[in-house]
């Protein structure tokens, strides 16, 4: 049987290089490069979802991959498809590169500029070891083998704007399809989802930041188990501990979650740190809540045209969220569309702070009630976004008997 090899690979020249050595070897079978890390994360995720067959057996990472740096980004391959070996190409070919490629996953090490009996050793051996998984997987070994969960971040355009409130909705209602959901409170100096859920807590997501390697029971022991049954990685307590996480501590954490939840929520909150860009660039979804008034919609558009600069997400690539919205004023979603370039979506969140004004006061924003139209609006969006699991036809006649009016009002309006 031929070995798949996907070269990952930016620089041009390096392309034909390794694609012509790979050529070469024996049984071998190179597919298209790749040309920077987004596309090989969304072609392993595409492959994956048909079948962990599709997979290619060998990844071959070039060192100056981007925009993620190479370490990371074997760090998440391994993470979501631990079917997958990959090898690091590298002009560094040091002990202490070596020990930290094994440390974040890779499976080999060639140095550059490459030779063809070390190539083809490194492929042989990795190919063999990705086969043993494979086998193993199909015999019914219990490891992860999907694409992982669904990242969304909630931004805002300004501070108030809504982002958190819009964060916990979303993962409430996905949390209550039956999808297992993590929360994430990534504004992380002043992160307000523990206040919202009226919660105690003891660690968060800086007791995660030094550790490279995370296990599933270390991120149990950091993710606090609400009532709810949102799994919550919360914001410090002290802000100037927020510092701590950085982008590649933010990239692991991320991986992490994204293996072991259906869905991730992660509000970053206004102020855009490295942490929450890391997240941002991470995510399936990227969501930008605004207001419809000049002074945030001038935001939503200096965020949006912040990302690009830097590379975190095109503007065609975020979703431009409208919260308290009204049929009067004088900014509509298709102006906020206009002014950003963003997509935005179809549910706008209605302007009626009375009926949120007692559950935010006492830190229950869990408890309000299904009758509420900003919930129904949010949840609304869970589904637009496709956060929601579709409910089963008993499920369904027990709604429609009454057991949750909320519910009901909503599914009225997605099948009318």
């Amino acid at each position: 049987m031929p070995t798949r090899i996907l070269p990952a690979v930016g620089d041009a020249d390096a392309v034909r290089s390794i694609t012509t050595l790979l050529s070469q070897l024996p049984d071998a079978e190179p597919v298209a490069p790749v040309v920077d890390s987004t596309q090989l994360i969304d072609t392993l995720a595409r492959l994956a979802a048909e079948s962990v067959d599709e997979l290619p057996e060998v990844v071959v990472v070039h060192e100056r991959i981007g925009p993620v740096p190479a370490l990371e980004l074997i760090r998440e391959v391994a993470l979501r498809f631990p079917a997958v070996g990959v090898i690091l190409v590298t002009s560094d070919a040091s002990p202490g590169l070596f020990q930290a490629a094994m440390d974040y996953g890779a499976r080999g090490l060639v140095a550059l500029p490459l030779g063809y009996e070390e190539l083809a050793s490194r492929v042989q051996a990795v190919a063999q070891w990705s086969v043993g998984v494979r086998r193993h997987l199909g015999a019914g070994g219990d490891v992860f083998t999907g694409v992982g969960g669904t990242v969304v971040t909630v931004s805002g355009a300004k501070g108030g704007t809504g982002a958190t409130l819009t964060a916990i909705q979303l993962a409430l209602a996905a949390q209550a399809s039956g999808r297992s959901t993590a929360l994430v409170d990534m504004d992380l100096q002043t992160g307000d989802i523990a206040s919202y859920l009226d919660v105690q807590f003891r660690r968060s997501v800086v007791d995660l930041a030094a550790i490279n390697d995370i296990s599933p029971r270390v991120l149990a022991d950091a993710v606090f188990r609400h009532d709810t049954g949102l799994a919550l990685l919360l914001a410090p307590a002290e802000g100037e501990r927020g510092e701590d996480v950085t982008d590649r501590a933010a990239r692991q954490i991320v991986s992490a979650l994204r293996s072991r939840y259906e869905v991730v929520v992660i509000d970053t909150g206004a102020q855009l740190g490295g942490a929450g860009a890391a997240a941002v660039e991470m995510a399936d979804r990227a969501l930008l809540v605004t207001t419809p008034d000049v002074v945030a919609v001038r935001g939503a558009k200096r965020a949006v045209r912040m990302w690009d600069r830097l590379q975190i997400r095109k503007a065609e690539e975020t979703t431009v969220v409208v919260n308290r919205h009204s049929r009067i004023t004088e900014i509509q979603p298709p102006l906020i569309q206009r002014i950003t370039g963003t997509a935005v979506a179809a549910t706008a969140i209605p302007a009626n702070f009375k009926e949120l004004q007692s559950v935010v006061d006492a830190g229950r924003i869990h408890e309000l009630e299904n009758k509420s139209s900003v919930k129904q609006a949010l949840w609304g969006l869970a589904a637009e976004l496709g956060l929601v699991k579709a409910p089963d036809t008993a499920q369904k006649a027990h709604r429609f008997r009454g057991g949750d009016r909320g519910s009901v009002s909503f599914r009225r309006r997605r099948e009318g």
